[in-house]
């Protein structure tokens, strides 16, 4: 009689074995990330993009937030960035001596919008170096912010006269939209 093979049973298309990692061992399976995880991790990612832009304060308080999620490193990582910005935002700002350090430091502060402290020091700037047309400049554009048109138009005004170029330059500067259409500036900007 002949022997007959045993038949080996098909091959189902779900398997019971755990799936191996490329080291043989058997692969973790993760459950997916909560909707918590996903928010303290996305508020970890934006506070790292504030602390690349050197804005402590939101990133600190992005990085709180980031504290209570569920993710232990996460909280780890961010309890250590809370206290980097802290230790930043606790820092004095550097005190601006010279007239130009003065205008840089406005200019800054003019974008941030930070429009009063700016306006002190370009004043102190001023006081230091009275024919420092660009600084005259910057004051005009920080009163036109300011919503100073008188101010803006006699800073402006004095910059012109000191260099005439800066005519030029108001008319292609987009913070100066605010008054670049009343009659005074049409006149001091277009005189021809």
């Amino acid at each position: 009689m002949p022997v007959q093979k045993a038949k080996t049973p098909a091959k189902s298309k779900t398997s019971t074995r755990p799936i191996a990692a490329k080291n043989g061992k058997p692969a973790v399976v993760r459950p997916a990330p909560s909707a918590e995880a996903k928010a303290q991790y996305a508020a970890f990612e934006r506070a790292i993009a504030f602390l690349h832009k050197r804005n402590f304060r939101e990133a600190k308080d992005l990085f709180e937030k980031a504290r209570k999620g569920p993710n232990h490193e996460i909280v780890v990582n961010a309890t250590t960035h809370v206290r980097m910005c802290e230790s930043r935002l606790a820092a004095p700002a550097p005190e601006p001596k010279s007239a130009e350090e003065r205008y840089n430091y406005a200019i800054a502060l003019i974008n941030l919008r930070n429009l009063e402290v700016a306006r002190r020091h370009l004043a102190a700037a001023l006081n230091m170096e009275p024919r420092a047309d660009h600084v005259h400049y910057a004051m005009g554009v920080c009163l036109a912010l300011s919503g100073d048109a008188e101010g803006a138009y006699d800073s402006l005004k004095r910059a012109i006269e000191l260099q005439p170029r800066n005519r030029m330059v108001a008319r292609q500067d987009s913070d100066l939209d605010g008054v670049s259409d009343q009659p005074r500036f049409i006149g001091l900007l277009y005189p021809d």
